[in-house]
């Protein structure tokens, strides 16, 4: 295909960064859902209220208005000097990284709390007879098994996010779609060029389900 040999190395470097600002974007959300769950765990009804807002929130207004907040609202905000130093280091990924980590930061918090109330109670109070602490389950006992059973729901957010990443475009972000769009105003050829870019996100789609199901057996507990 004439379109696929002029123009793969752009497509596969849009495809580089897709898979970049996705990754990054994985990382800060799952940092951000332990943060937020186990805030939420503390039993604090302030931090519970507050946490529970957060998440609301993040779910609730479309993620392409987190990345206008986040771009044109929240750097303007910033000192210039700050505005510069963003400006000079790639800018809208950052803040793309910033405005999809926190809308999946909220759905896996949900996810890894609805792992974690799978757990027994059984299993809370055995940690605290032998003399862990309330925090110390949580890390030791609790929050291990409950990302194994987080599994496939995190896995399904997971496909979505990259997914999402696709509307990084707007502020500028030259990703898969970024690119598919230029070569399709360039070329013409508008059903190659989105074919081509379909079967890409297909392909890593299909990876990440593969990788999730091979961790999920992978962690499985014996003789369950």
């Amino acid at each position: 295909m004439a379109l696929l040999h002029d123009y793969g190395p752009a497509l596969l470097q849009g495809l580089l960064i897709t898979l970049l600002l996705s990754v990054s974007s994985w990382i800060a959300a799952f940092v951000i859902s332990l943060a937020l769950t186990m805030l939420r765990m503390t039993r604090i009804r302030v931090l519970e209220f507050l946490v529970l807002a957060f998440i609301e929130y993040q779910r609730n207004v479309p993620p392409l208005v987190h990345l206008f907040i986040w771009y044109f609202g929240v750097s303007s905000l910033l000192a210039f000097d700050m505005q510069d130093w963003i400006n000079a280091h790639n800018g809208e990924f950052i803040f793309a990284v910033i405005a999809i980590g926190l809308y999946y930061g909220a759905y896996f918090a949900e996810d890894i709390r609805s792992g974690m109330r799978s757990i027994p109670r059984g299993q809370y109070e055995a940690a605290r007879a032998i003399g862990l602490s309330y925090a110390g389950t949580l890390r030791r006992v609790i929050l291990p098994q409950a990302l194994r059973v987080a599994i496939p729901p995190m896995v399904s957010g997971s496909v979505m996010l990259v997914k999402t990443s696709s509307l990084a475009m707007v502020i500028g972000v030259m990703e898969l779609t970024y690119v598919t769009k230029d070569i399709a105003s360039d070329t013409f050829q508008i059903f190659e060029a989105y074919g081509i870019s379909t079967a890409m996100y297909v392909v890593v789609a299909l990876c990440i389900l593969f990788f999730g199901s091979w961790l999920s057996q992978r962690l499985q507990i014996k003789g369950r």
